[in-house]
């Protein structure tokens, strides 16, 4: 089957996957649009479990000012090599994390930052919430589960839906640029700022 090169530049566009990656996706799912989508995020898990234990000790200082003062945002991204620090591409992620913290205000990185007792009582509450509203008791820690997720995506900058594009998280943003740029890449820190806390 021919890969057409807009089809190849449309699917590089959308993902920031390389032309090469772009047009070996379609190819393997037969010139579907959505499948190729598929198989490179599929790709960009693997190449980020295999990068997971490697050392970030480069990166940038991602920063963001609100438009009027009133909330400001420094963040630490670390890859593990100076030259893709130098690249715009993770410019450009420093900067739009830190846009984003500014914008949803996480408490913090990941879930296994939360102190456990803050866990611990959103535990407690979303049972007593479960009981008040009389649901059988067998359903009940499932509908824990489900509330401490909903908080996980509210507070942590991990689980949070990305700003821009709502249908992926922060982590799916990361997955996708250690793919990318063939490095892996955390967050090791942010401080954010707001006029009158």
């Amino acid at each position: 089957m021919t890969i057409e090169p807009i089809t190849v530049k449309k699917l590089h566009d959308q993902t920031g996957a390389g032309y090469l990656d772009a047009k070996k996706a379609l190819e393997e799912a037969n010139g579907n649009f959505e499948n190729a989508i598929v198989r490179l995020r599929e790709r960009g898990i693997s190449i980020s479990k295999k990068k997971a234990f490697r050392k970030t000790g480069e990166g940038v200082i991602g920063t963001y000012q609100h438009f009027n003062g009133r909330v400001g945002v420094m963040l630490e991204v670390n890859c593990e090599s100076d030259s893709a620090a130098a690249t715009d591409v993770f410019k450009e992620l420093a900067h739009n994390l830190a846009m984003h913290t500014a914008a949803m205000n996480p408490l913090c990185i990941s879930r296994k930052d939360l102190l456990p007792e803050l866990v611990n009582r959103e535990r407690e509450i979303a049972e007593t919430q479960a009981r008040k509203d009389g649901k059988a008791e067998s359903i009940i820690p499932t509908i824990i589960e489900n509330k401490l997720e909903k908080f996980y995506r509210d507070n942590c900058l991990l689980d949070q839906p990305y700003f821009k594009e709502p249908e992926k998280s922060i982590n799916d943003i990361l997955v996708n640029h250690i793919a990318l740029l063939r490095e892996n890449i955390t967050v090791k820190r942010f401080v954010r700022f707001e006029m009158g806390e």
